[in-house]
């Protein structure tokens, strides 16, 4: 039984030691598969693909290999579908989109915190850059496929120093972040421990949210709950910021940070101030510039730069980018200690490691191709000319306000914005907001120094960047200073005919049932809509429009 099963053996062996032979000359004769499919890669062998039994087989046909036009077309039918326009996928979502152009068209953007993104960028962000994933950092992916996200990446860097007048090697930054919100958290992340200290302008005064609140009763803001936070508040007597007061918080407080920026303060900061606290008090310097970081660029206020250990910003306020976020970091030395040894920064894998992987996942690359270009515009004489318009424009819009009788937070304004505080006209800011809205102007209820109520609050906050950029001068203004009058008046006219401790629905109700007040909203839009109607577009022609009148 050994013996037949050693012989077994031997005939199996030599009939594949002839196989493998036959094989080895075959390859000899015939072209090796790689050859094979380099061929069929670029088109000088074609392939013929048939179903059977549920799989897809090979199939030789005279020489040649593939499937024909009409075979793939029959059988790829989702190939049409992917490549048809919205008009035909979703032209319900088509049409919102055209109203929501005629809206931008036919009324006056006044939102501070809100821009015309240009045409150039948009066809970015629209782009096939959206396809793919990049996590990690240029030279560095966890993906294959991603030598055009990383020059993207790279020239978008680039065009961030130039843009800001930065120094590489004394800045870096991260372009990948995707709100402002979001960077400033994850900066807090990056360099506090949890429950370590941060001094803010308070939200009442103008600060931000994502710069940590919080109420007596409630943990307002995530920030307030990962960290303590302490604010800031204004001079209620002059609108100006108390730094006398933040330095006497920050003796007893501690900080571990203190953040210089505000959502709703229309005069300069004094960074060189803040900066003398913080180093008096071994406290990081971090400013959000993330509505004045168009008039940083353009070189027409002060940066805070020069000062700053970090600088966080979005990219679509005055900068007019798509919707994102930077993250400025120091580097190089940063001080000499008592030994006359270099202590060099420590910000920069701090920072792009909370941002990815810390929280963040793949980047996205079609909106940082829309900041490169961007970033470019920002560097021309017609931006800064722009800015400077928008500066101009402000001015102007803040004087003609105060001549009527209103009463602005800090008594105007030296930067985009500027902040009604509407109490002496015995009326709430969210009513007022409300009229703007009928009319077609929009703009944003807002609270003041004194405010205890965001829901209610007593002021308006407006900007013009956005209408800066459909063209707008300084008479222009003087004509938008009437439009927000006569609103006003409107809905103090609407509020003397509500009862006595009425809501926000109730003043709705109110015009709702008076067809006086209808009547006078209908003939202020319309006003409304015919001057602006007069400026150009941004992003999209007017021709193009499906809603024009």
């Amino acid at each position: 039984m050994y013996v037949w099963y050693k012989l077994v053996n031997i005939v199996v062996k030599e009939k594949k030691r002839r196989r493998n032979f036959r094989i080895g000359e075959d390859n000899h004769r015939r072209k090796p598969k790689a050859m094979f499919l380099r061929r069929v890669a670029v088109g000088a062998t074609k392939l013929n693909v048939a179903p059977a039994n549920g799989r897809f087989l090979l199939r030789h046909m005279s020489s040649r290999y593939g499937s024909t036009a009409e075979e793939r077309e029959a059988r790829a039918t989702w190939i049409k579908q992917l490549n048809s326009p919205m008009e035909v996928i979703a032209p319900d979502v088509a049409d919102i989109i055209e109203l929501e152009k005629a809206r931008q068209f036919q009324g006056l953007e006044l939102i501070p915190s809100e821009n015309f993104c240009p045409r150039a960028v948009m066809e970015a962000v629209g782009s096939i850059l959206t396809n793919s994933y990049s996590e990690g950092y240029p030279g560095a992916r966890y993906y294959g496929g991603t030598e055009y996200a990383d020059i993207i990446e790279n020239l978008c860097k680039k065009r961030v120093f130039e843009a800001f007048r930065l120094d590489p090697a004394k800045w870096g930054v991260n372009v990948q972040t995707f709100t402002g919100s979001i960077a400033n958290f994850l900066t807090y992340s990056a360099l506090l421990k949890p429950h370590e200290r941060i001094m803010s302008l308070d939200l009442p005064h103008g600060g931000h949210l994502s710069h940590g609140y919080q109420t007596a009763t409630k943990k307002v803001s995530l920030v307030s709950m990962f960290f303590e936070t302490m604010p800031y508040r204004l001079d209620e007597r002059t609108g100006y910021i108390d730094y006398d007061g933040m330095e006497r918080s920050a003796s007893l407080f501690r900080p571990k940070l203190i953040v210089a920026g505000a959502t709703a303060y229309a005069r300069l900061y004094d960074y060189a101030r803040i900066r003398k606290i913080c180093d008096k008090y071994k406290a990081i310097m971090m400013a959000d510039m993330a509505h004045l970081a168009g008039l940083v660029a353009a070189d027409v206020i002060p940066s805070p730069f020069e000062y700053a250990d970090i600088v966080t910003t979005t990219t679509n306020k005055s900068l007019g980018g798509p919707r994102g976020a930077l993250i400025f970091y120091r580097k190089g030395v940063k001080e000499i200690n008592k030994k006359g040894e270099e202590v060099l920064y420590d910000y920069e894998d701090k920072i792009n490691g909370a941002v990815f992987p810390g929280f963040q996942g793949s980047p996205h690359n079609h909106k940082i191709a829309g900041l490169a270009i961007a970033l470019k515009q920002a560097t021309t004489p017609e931006y800064k000319a722009y800015q400077q318009q928008v500066l101009n424009n402000s001015s102007r819009f803040a004087q003609c306000l105060i001549e009527k009788g209103y009463e602005l937070v800090s008594g105007g304004t030296d930067n985009h914005l500027l902040l009604v505080n509407l109490k002496n006209k015995g009326i709430d800011g969210s009513r007022v907001e409300k009229v703007l809205d009928w009319v077609h102007i929009a703009a944003n209820k807002n609270t003041v120094p004194g405010d205890v109520s965001a829901v209610s609050p007593s002021g308006i906050r407006m900007g013009t960047p956005a209408l800066t950029s459909r063209g707008f001068l300084e008479a222009d203004f003087v004509k938008v200073a009437e439009f927000f009058d006569e609103a006003t008046k409107l809905a103090l006219k609407i509020k003397a005919a509500e009862p006595k401790d009425a809501k926000l629905k109730d003043f709705e109700a109110t015009v709702q049932s008076n067809k006086e007040f209808q009547s006078e909203i209908s003939k202020l839009r319309r006003e409304v809509e015919e001057f602006s109607k007069q400026f150009p577009t941004v992003g999209f022609e007017k021709e193009t429009m499906k809603y024009r009148d």
